[in-house]
């Protein structure tokens, strides 16, 4: 399964930083006079003829940023009914509504483009990012938005040391915050201390919305620096503390609160009217009557009237919701392969067709051998690459594939996936054929050629070759899947392997404490190599499970863990080198040094090239790509545009 025609060839990465150290980057294509001449729902209108709302002309920016829809100019009205689960899926709802960050993703997830902010500037040296935001956008109040309330969210909030203990990575760089400083009404200028070439794409990202989050006219009267009573309103609230009175009222990127206060004020397409509480059964959010965006024609978005989140307390309840026809769009808890058959099976009966979703992720099971191992005869063998290279070729991936995985991908190890600019074959392809007779005579030539009488093969200290592979059951029911068959391949090969299911809190306990012999885990960096290398050198300090202590060691400036191999140092510095670098050509090639030197060393062992995923559409919700990218960081469907959804008759 590839999807080279997933990633579009005429816009790439090497794109999307145009004009980094110059002029102006990227603008708006959109014109006054449209919005102008543009229309409204009629509910909104309705209300503007009875004197409640504003005229539109005074409500839109004086320059909207203009969709294009992806099929056709949409139709007003509807309710879109999506899933939920439980009390804490609120992310369900940030995927889906609360993607209005001062920049946002292409829809091949390639390139940023301009959203709230119009357009902008970033210096040579890539660590000032000067934002001109789009002039007249207002909140769902109809109060301004404007750069004061950016300077707010980052300086009054973000680095509030009583809200935040410490300063979200995002906007940390060198071990010190960003400062944000205020140009004029429409501009502000982000400065970091080193730096920041990554920024524009993190930004992109849910993580990257603080900067939009919070309208300083409403979250300001819940900070001490601005309310003189806020000790009384805390007490009058029940609360215990004025930063839990902030959180409720204001929330976070990442909090049900964020969706619990239909006063708060946002810039959203539609605004919470029923809100996600506690014992809630659904959400309900209705049109943002100042939303700042408009399609082709002018017309005010978004088309559909309210989305209703109903609550189910478990998968089946969910998965019988989409089957009879209930739900408008999901993918969201019932992509999982064991679904698609009966999801396949009604679409007739339940009226929609299949949504495709293309993972982020490079593996689908990475298999970390931990190369920092406590007991040195361990040590020696994980870190033997002719080991790790004869345990890989005796593995039957295509068995694999074809049992677990419905025969819908294709042998892997790790890397940009295919289609991808960065792609690197080497990276991907090695030591992926099937050859059981090959590995035996590697096993033999590096030391491993006497057995027991169970036909396992012995260490030179003469204890068999036994290890453990840990895996999270309730998270991954696959990867055990995966482990079983492998554990039976490398029986073939006279390897002892134990499938070690665990919780996920003692999986990462075990890491933490480099107590573990191997695990397992999807691996990342298929589309977003540059947000999460972790498998082309120790980077993530829980996710680059082959070496914890190679990742303290980079992640502390070499206080911490335990000094790497040359081969990983001169990855991380080049890494490094690659995160300060603006320009995207010289970008690649940096990373292109990072994938050669990691396909050299080969530490880890890639199953198979992460599946693609699904979800359903309902046959009457049009302007809905039936493929799209499946990332947090590209936190789908969001980046496909919600608000130029439209039903049908």
């Amino acid at each position: 399964m590839h999807d080279d025609d997933f990633i579009s060839t005429g816009v790439t990465r090497r794109t999307f930083l145009a004009g980094v150290g110059g002029a102006v980057a990227l603008s708006v294509a959109g014109t006054s006079a449209q919005a102008a001449a543009g229309k409204e729902a009629p509910q909104l209108a309705a209300l503007v003829k009875d004197g409640k709302l504003p005229p539109l002309a005074e409500r839109l920016p004086q320059n909207p940023l203009v969709i294009k829809p992806f099929e056709k100019i949409g139709t007003y009205g509807g309710t879109l009914r999506r899933g939920l689960r439980g009390s804490s899926d609120h992310n369900g709802i940030l995927r889906m509504v609360g993607n209005q960050g001062l920049v946002r993703w292409n829809m091949d997830f390639t390139q940023v483009l301009p959203n709230l902010a119009e357009k902008w500037e970033v210096s040579a040296d890539a660590t000032q990012f000067t934002f001109h935001l789009l002039k007249g956008a207002k909140w769902s109040d109809g109060h301004p938005f404007t750069a004061d309330d950016v300077v707010f969210a980052i300086e009054d909030v973000v680095k509030n040391k009583e809200l935040y203990s410490a300063t979200p990575a995002q906007i940390s760089v060198a071990g010190k915050p960003v400062t944000v400083e205020k140009v004029d009404d429409y501009t502000v200028k982000f400065t970091f201390a080193a730096a920041n070439a990554l920024y524009l794409e993190n930004l992109a990202t849910p993580l990257g919305q603080h900067p939009t989050l919070f309208a300083k006219h409403y979250c300001s009267k819940f900070l001490p620096k601005y309310n003189t009573n806020l000790d009384a309103d805390v007490k009058a609230a029940g609360v215990s503390s004025w930063t839990e009175l902030f959180r409720a009222k204001c929330g976070d990127i990442e909090i049900p609160s964020r969706w619990g206060n239909v006063d708060k004020p946002t810039l959203d397409p539609w605004i919470v009217k029923e809100a996600y509480s506690g014992g809630a059964t659904r959400v309900l959010m209705v049109r943002n009557p100042y939303f700042w965006q408009v399609d082709t024609e002018g017309n005010q978005l978004p088309y559909v009237d309210e989305i209703n989140f109903g609550i189910s307390q478990d998968v089946e309840s969910l998965m019988l919701n989409v089957i009879s026809g209930k739900v408008d769009i999901q993918e969201r808890h019932i992509s999982t392969l064991a679904n698609k058959p009966t999801l396949s099976q009604n679409m007739q009966k339940g009226d929609y067709r299949l949504l495709q979703l293309v993972p982020s992720a490079a593996q689908q099971c990475q298999l970390y051998l931990n190369m920092t191992h406590k007991d040195p005869a361990m040590r020696k063998m994980f870190a033997d690459k002719s080991f790790r290279q004869a345990l890989s070729i005796g593995i039957n991936r295509q068995e694999i594939i074809d049992i677990i995985y419905f025969g819908q991908s294709e042998g892997y190890q790790t890397g940009p996936r295919p289609g991808h600019p960065w792609h690197h074959e080497k990276l991907g392809r090695q030591f992926t054929e099937y050859d059981p007779d090959k590995a035996s005579a590697m096993l033999d030539k590096v030391g491993f050629d006497k057995k027991n009488g169970s036909g396992i093969r012995l260490r030179p200290d003469g204890q068999p070759v036994f290890f453990a592979v840990d895996v999270i059951p309730t998270l991954y029911p696959d990867l055990v899947d995966v482990l079983e068959l492998v554990k039976a391949h490398w029986a073939q090969i006279g390897i002892d392997m134990k499938v070690n299911t665990i919780e996920r809190a003692l999986y990462y306990t075990r890491g933490d404490d480099n107590a573990h012999d191997a695990q397992v885990w999807p691996g990342p960096g298929g589309l977003d190599p540059m947000l999460d290398p972790r498998d082309y050198f120790a980077f993530h300090p829980q996710g680059s499970r082959y070496a914890i202590p190679w990742t303290l060691w980079y992640t502390s400036n070499g206080q911490k863990g335990e000094e790497p191999p040359e081969s990983q140092k001169k990855r991380m510095k080049l890494f490094d080198e690659a995160r300060s670098t603006a320009d995207l050509n010289k970008r690649g090639a940096i990373m292109k040094q990072i994938f050669d030197l990691a396909a050299e060393d080969f530490e880890t062992i890639g199953v198979c090239l992460a599946v693609g995923g699904f979800g359903v559409i309902r046959n009457n919700l049009r302007n809905v790509p039936e493929k799209q990218p499946d990332s947090w960081s590209w936190p789908n469907p969001g980046p496909a545009l919600p608000q130029q959804f439209t039903f049908t008759s």
